[in-house]
């Protein structure tokens, strides 16, 4: 009996490392001193430009959209997802990426497979000047099923301390502004499975009435924000809170970012929800409350501003191609007895 026949390869191993290695270099900046390969990837901190830098790190995974992603060979597209679930949680705080790991279970290694997965982290790292510093691949026979693979990721950003983004500037009227979503992104599809478990054809009927593929909207990839952010950032656009609107939706992200003494009020009809979303709704005869709590609804971040940025920001979300739009503001908490609300949110 030796490692192999327990179902460890280690040479398929190796040759994965090295397959993978030219995607990976590929996202390296100039402040990677030594990368893939070694027991830790190094890494120059770029301090000329700050002066009080402050490292700020997230991690996160990519949830049970990966069953249904693997079942329709979506590898690359959840390897972009990994990136934006970690990197669009630590830009709230004004941060700039610096870089990215990567960590995969697998009960066997199917590199053809966790290629796409690996050239996916790449794409995104790499889009948004962030360097894939290294990772680890955990083949984990017995623990996970031959052709499953789990995901975590971690990155890490710096901003000056004196132009953290911390919602502490956040005041009574200022405009709360929403960035449109990509689709689903990755958080809610725990409730996703279970609905197309009860409706085997739920497909076919979304292509009937739309015309639209229904996994290929459904599993597209979450909207990385970076870019879109840092150029704000860098145009002097105040930003006084950011929010990442992930799994809990807005009624419980939203809040998050800004003080205790403030409540956001969304106007509902200040966009129309996507039709994926109010097709899953129909169909799995989602309450409203459940409805609000678990998705993004169209809107995947958003930022909270004086009302003398508003013009420019919509100037250059749609450089980016971003639909944008006031979906509301930040009032006290003392005005909301008339209101109908959520939990953690006005409505």
């Amino acid at each position: 009996m030796d490692y192999k026949t327990s179902g460890v390869d280690i040479k398929a191993g190796r040759e994965f490392v090295s397959e993978i290695k030219q995607a990976v270099e590929g996202t390296h900046t100039s402040n990677v001193i030594e990368g893939i390969g070694g027991f830790g990837g190094l890494f120059r901190i770029p301090i000329d430009n700050f002066k009080k830098p402050v490292l700020v790190s997230g991690t996160d995974g990519v949830g049970t959209k990966l069953e249904l992603a693997q079942s329709k060979n979506f590898h690359f597209e959840v390897g972009i997802d990994l990136v934006a679930m970690c990197m669009n949680d630590i830009i709230t705080s004004g941060a700039k990426p610096l870089f990215f790991l990567d960590y995969i279970a697998t009960g066997k290694l199917d590199k053809k497979q966790l290629l796409q997965v690996v050239q996916g982290i790449s794409h995104g790292c790499k889009e948004n000047n962030c360097s894939l510093l290294g990772g680890e691949t955990a083949e984990m026979p017995g623990f996970y099923s031959n052709n499953k693979y789990d995901l975590a990721g971690f990155c890490v950003g710096i901003v000056d301390e004196d132009k953290l983004v911390n919602g502490k500037k956040v005041l009574e009227n200022d405009l709360i502004i929403a960035l449109k979503s990509n689709g689903v992104h990755s958080n809610g599809f725990s409730l996703v499975r279970k609905i197309i478990q009860n409706n085997n054809q739920i497909d076919k009927e979304f292509e009937k009435f739309f015309k639209l593929n229904f996994y290929d909207e459904l599993l597209k990839p979450t909207k990385i924000y970076n870019n879109i952010v840092n150029q704000l950032l860098s145009e002097n656009i105040e930003i006084k809170a950011m929010s990442h609107i992930t799994g809990g939706g807005i009624p419980e992200n939203l809040p998050r970012c800004i003080s205790s003494n403030f409540i956001p009020y969304i106007d509902t009809k200040s966009w129309d929800i996507p039709i994926l979303f109010k097709f899953l709704k129909e169909v799995g005869m989602i309450p409203e409350k459940d409805f609000w709590n678990t998705f993004n609804l169209g809107v995947g971040f958003c930022l909270i501003i004086d009302k003398q940025f508003k013009n420019a920001i919509f100037n250059i979300c749609n450089e980016h191609k971003i639909d944008s739009w006031v979906i509301g503001k930040v009032i006290k908490k003392n005005k909301s007895a008339k209101a109908n609300v959520l939990p953690g949110i006005l409505i």
